[in-house]
């Protein structure tokens, strides 16, 4: 099998992990891009001793430690908001954020987590920890859940609530999510794709963010409908069934960046 087909698979997932990282669609992309393009170039280094995921999850590793990739700031409040990452990035390091995502959201052991950022299997679950402190500091807001399963919507109203935020309030429906919205605006949303009426989560999100700026965050069982590459995607995905922990590191970086997720039909 091609190279090319080997790590076609794992770019969707890539691309995410990119966005969670950067806290930007954009800057994610542009971080994917500049990989894809050193494999082509120099195929031949591409890391054959692991498997493609691991191997293509390195290179963009070297990509990002160089940092010698142009990014586009995001079109709202760019400066702002990049002051405001700036800021948060002096107060937890993007190694130990890198660490959280890797294995809270991507699902890489601690020995694969290592190998990809270059450190000690003990380094990474200690990085970890690092990360995990800084989230249990951060400033409590409030979230609007969009989902329409209770059992599943009364586990992430619990994960929220213990990491110290207030619930606005759980919808079912897009009609429902719009209103809760303008009634108690949130400072984050967690949304499913498909609601209870047939109606879409993507499309009550469209509603929300044609109000106001909000941190969104995606929760579904078909990441496939949002990681196509062919239109906006969210910066912020996690698939179903998720992880505890997978939820409260993407929150932590949703927060973290105050990033809207732009989608766009």
């Amino acid at each position: 099998m091609s190279l090319a087909a080997d790590i076609a698979p794992h770019l969707p997932y890539l691309r995410r992990y990119a966005r969670a990282l950067t806290g930007s669609q954009s800057n994610g992309d542009s971080f994917v891009r500049a990989s894809l393009e050193a494999i082509v170039s120099n195929p031949a280094e591409f890391p054959r001793d692991v498997d493609a995921r691991l191997g293509l999850y390195r290179v963009f590793h070297a990509i990002w430690s160089s940092a010698n990739v142009e990014v586009t700031p995001e079109p709202q409040n760019a400066g702002a908001m990049e002051r405001i990452a700036q800021d948060r990035l002096a107060a937890i390091t993007p190694l130990s954020r890198q660490a959280l995502l890797l294995t809270a959201m991507e699902g890489f052991t601690n020995e694969d987590a290592a190998y990809l950022i270059d450190a000690r299997p003990a380094d990474v679950a200690s990085l970890v920890a690092e990360a995990l402190a800084e989230i249990d500091r951060q400033t409590a807001t409030r979230v609007l859940i969009i989902e329409d399963e209770p059992i599943i919507a009364m586990d992430i109203e619990a994960i929220v609530r213990d990491l110290g935020h207030e619930v606005t309030g759980i919808a079912v429906t897009r009609d429902e999510a719009a209103a809760l919205a303008k009634a108690d605006k949130p400072g984050l949303v967690l949304a499913d794709i498909q609601l209870a009426d047939g109606s879409s989560g993507i499309d009550a999100v469209k509603d929300i963010l044609g109000e106001f700026s909000v941190p969104v965050i995606f929760i579904t069982a078909f990441p496939e409908r949002l990681l196509t590459g062919e239109r906006p995607e969210p910066t912020f995905l996690i698939t179903k069934p998720f992880q505890r922990s997978t939820v409260k590191a993407a929150i932590a970086q949703a927060l973290f960046f105050n990033s809207t997720a732009s989608f766009a039909g």
